[in-house]
């Protein structure tokens, strides 16, 4: 089986992937806070991580994919009260459109979605064992987590203990025997509306009397929620890069010293969306939502999904991707462009025997860390041979690419030219300077081909009239 390289964010390497069980490979990846719409930061991991699945499972791997819901969190609390409605009502409504924006990407679901308010037992029960051996101790109904009972705390964040800040603000501070502690679980208190009591969740007589109902603190219901569907010691664990501190290294560390061993064997964080070079967050409010960006992306349905996957791999997964509506309009016209060559093949049919070596520089590049981004450059020079033969060839290695990042349903277009829904202003230019050429007024065709360029439309002249061809930005 081809053997993978990808970086670990703990090593700082690129380091081969090696599954424990044969050809088995687990994935947990920390998914999202169901208090508003996704935006299209969000939308990043779900598809790296949903891609890198295919690849992985084309390959011959047998994957388990598991992207976590957080359905419990202060932030929920704070939206459902601005909005009037209780937390319960609030993350099930955005849940939903959590899933149904996803859906519309067409990749597929994750192998499981699993629930915080729906893994309490593992929850409880993994805190019980922190308690137990003493890494974690109960004050005034809240129970925290002893940072520095891990001598090996910080070896994900590559950070020394005294530059720790758990971002907790004032909770507890008063209660934590060292301000680096973080909570574990959290009392309830008057303005949350939801409540779970440990007890429940124990044998009797095994909860400490200053172990209160509440509800459990962000981190460790992840440990907690990868540990109970992948086991310990999986293969990956994903998400975005601004979650390696506090967040994953407070996950490692917990099962570190709960269970003795790492968590998962690499830890793979992708960079952030950036809009106007700050990173995208409902913080900052400059977020664009996943809907929004299919409703951007031209035609309803599989185009708008493909234009969204380009957008989001044409980059490498480990750096941040500016995000503008440039931004996503020139992957539109890659994703044309590609829908121009299937136009131009012979459905079903291999392809010439000297452009294999575009298809093996393809897999080759997934291999490697994940470049997408070189890939897809392999990608594209496919398409720019297959263009350049005297006669058509077939599409058996582009659909097969294409399969691999999700765009197995990619349509060929059915008329030359027909950009009207992509690029109105390049569509009414090259109108003009269709007329302009009857008009044998060549001075302003030219002038008119040079403001297509600037574009980014090549404009490819034929018997039947000029077409035209998006400039090619890959490789």
């Amino acid at each position: 089986m081809r053997q993978i390289r990808l970086h670990d964010t703990m090593s700082g390497e690129l380091v081969p992937l090696h599954p424990r069980e044969g050809g088995r490979v687990r994935i947990y990846v920390c998914g999202p806070t169901v208090y508003g719409r996704i935006h299209i930061g969000n939308a990043r991991p779900f598809v790296v991580f949903m891609v890198l699945k295919r690849f992985l499972a084309h390959l011959g791997y047998e994957v388990t994919l598991v992207i976590n819901i957080t359905d419990i969190n202060d932030k929920i609390y704070d939206a459902a009260r601005e909005k009037g409605l209780s937390s319960v009502d609030l993350a099930a409504q955005m849940k939903s459109c959590y899933l149904a924006d996803t859906d519309a990407l067409g990749l597929g679901r994750p192998d499981a979605e699993p629930l915080a308010s729906e893994s309490m037992q593992a929850i409880v029960s993994y805190i019980r064992t922190l308690m137990e051996t003493g890494h974690a101790y109960s004050a005034g109904g809240d129970v925290f987590f002893s940072v520095r009972s891990d001598p090996r705390y910080g070896v994900l964040s590559h950070r020394s203990v005294e530059e720790m800040d758990q971002g907790e603000g004032i909770h507890g501070a008063e209660r934590k025997r060292d301000p680096l502690d973080f909570a574990l679980w959290k009392a309830g208190k008057e303005a949350e509306d939801t409540s779970w009591e440990p007890r429940e969740y124990l044998p009797e007589g095994a909860c400490p009397e200053q172990w209160a109902a509440g509800r459990p603190g962000w981190h460790i219901e992840c440990s907690a929620m990868a540990e109970s569907l992948l086991g310990v010691g999986f293969e990956i664990h994903g998400g975005g890069s601004d979650l390696v501190f506090p967040h994953h290294e407070n996950e490692a560390s917990q099962t570190r010293t709960a269970r003795g061993e790492e968590l998962a064997q690499i830890w793979m964080h992708n960079g952030m969306v950036r809009a106007a070079g700050e990173k995208m967050a409902k913080s900052v409010g400059n977020i664009a939502s996943l809907r929004e960006v299919l409703d951007l992306a031209g035609e309803p349905g599989a185009h708008a999904a493909h234009t969204v996957i380009m957008y989001l791999l044409r980059g490498h997964y480990r750096q941040p991707l500016a995000f503008s509506a440039a931004e996503v309009l020139d992957a539109e016209r890659s994703v044309y462009r590609i829908r121009d060559a299937l136009r131009r093949v012979a459905a079903g049919q291999s392809s010439p025997a000297e452009m294999a070596h575009h298809r093996q520089a393809f897999f080759d590049a997934l291999a490697e860390d994940f470049n997408t981004p070189k890939a897809l450059a392999a990608l594209f020079a496919w398409v720019r041979q297959a263009n350049s033969q005297a006669q058509p060839v077939g599409d058996a290695d582009l659909r097969e690419m294409l399969s691999v990042l999700g765009m197995a349903d990619m349509q060929p277009l059915q008329a030359a030219g027909s950009i009207e829904a992509i690029d109105p202003q390049a569509a009414e230019l090259l109108r003009e300077r269709e007329k302009a050429r009857r008009d044998r007024d060549f001075e302003r065709a030219d002038a008119l081909r040079e403001q297509l360029i600037a574009l980014g439309w090549q404009v490819r002249d034929g018997p039947d009239g000029a077409e035209l061809i998006p400039t090619p930005t890959e490789g």
